[in-house]
């Protein structure tokens, strides 16, 4: 095993808060990482990623992704969303030491993880669901959050009048399974008001 970056605290929890939400499964993790280690881990990351500023297509029309985002895994893992594709960088320490703490806590195997980074409040991830193909049938998604808190929405795909508010503070890990990806969408809706920077790690096992 990867010797962890960051040292184990008495603080954080492996105490998981199951989500009630039908056809899906929802848990969160409040504080997997404690305050100390979500700061250091943040600055890390901010500084180790190599950052990409993605444009996609739509109508016609070029418009730059309103995050920066980049993809690292197990050699020659490929994933495509949104047009765009993404082949995988090689580990770097740091988010093996994040794979290890939560596999350790959700019982998943991850070969792959997508960060995004959340520069203020008008970046911003649309609705979507994580459901192509190459992620299996019912995909395990271990989210990692870090810095400021964000609201994830999430609405039923064929009753509109469900919906869910979850706030992700940094050092948290929700963990959706199950068959979730089939029936629900989810986005970080952008806001108005003055926010700090966030990135989002979304562990997941690419067959």
């Amino acid at each position: 095993m990867t010797k962890d970056l960051f040292s184990l605290s008495d603080s954080c929890s492996d105490a998981a808060a199951p989500i009630a939400i039908p056809d899906g499964e929802i848990l969160l993790f409040a504080s997997l990482f404690s305050p100390c280690e979500a700061s250091q881990l943040f600055e890390t990351l901010r500084q180790d990623i190599q950052w990409r500023q993605e444009q996609i297509t739509l109508f016609g029309r070029v418009h730059k992704l309103p995050r920066l985002t980049a993809w690292y895994g197990e050699p020659n893992i490929r994933y495509s969303y949104s047009g765009l594709t993404h082949d995988s960088l090689p580990w770097i320490p740091s988010l093996i030491s994040v794979k290890e703490r939560i596999e350790r806590v959700s019982g998943a195997s991850f070969n792959s993880v997508l960060l995004n980074r959340y520069r203020d409040g008008a970046d911003s991830m649309s609705w979507h669901a994580d459901d192509e193909p190459e992620l299996g049938r019912n995909p395990v998604i271990g989210s990692v959050s870090l810095g400021q808190t964000r609201v994830l929405q999430l609405k039923h795909k064929s009753d509109g009048s469900q919906r869910r508010s979850i706030p992700l503070a940094g050092g948290s890990l929700l963990l959706m399974r199950g068959s979730l990806q089939h029936h629900w969408l989810h986005r970080v809706a952008k806001s108005r008001r003055q926010m700090g920077e966030r990135i989002n790690l979304t562990y997941r096992f690419i067959a």
